[in-house]
């Protein structure tokens, strides 16, 4: 390959970049951001979900697996109790 066809492909590989990612605009003008303010949705989201019913936020209670968990947990330092300071040091 002399120097002449490696410019072709350089100019290739470059005209075939600029078509499939095209210059990134940015807006200096003005101050940069969302179009709207987004907290007060944020703190409508929160109103809603803490007045929600005790039934809808029962999903947030532990699952059976949670519970499993737990009771293996409560299992094995029933077994060796010699293993909880060894345990609580790496927690």
């Amino acid at each position: 390959m002399n120097a002449h066809d490696e410019d072709d492909q350089e100019a290739r590989l470059k005209k075939l970049l600029h078509e499939a990612l095209p210059p990134v605009e940015y807006d200096t003008g003005g101050e940069a951001g969302p179009e709207r303010d987004l907290w007060p949705a944020m703190l409508l989201r929160l109103d809603s979900e803490s007045a929600a019913p005790a039934s809808a936020r029962r999903r947030y209670a532990w699952a059976w697996f949670d519970g499993a968990l737990a009771a293996v947990l409560v299992g094995l330092a029933a077994l060796f109790p010699a293993a909880i300071p060894l345990a609580l040091y790496y927690l």
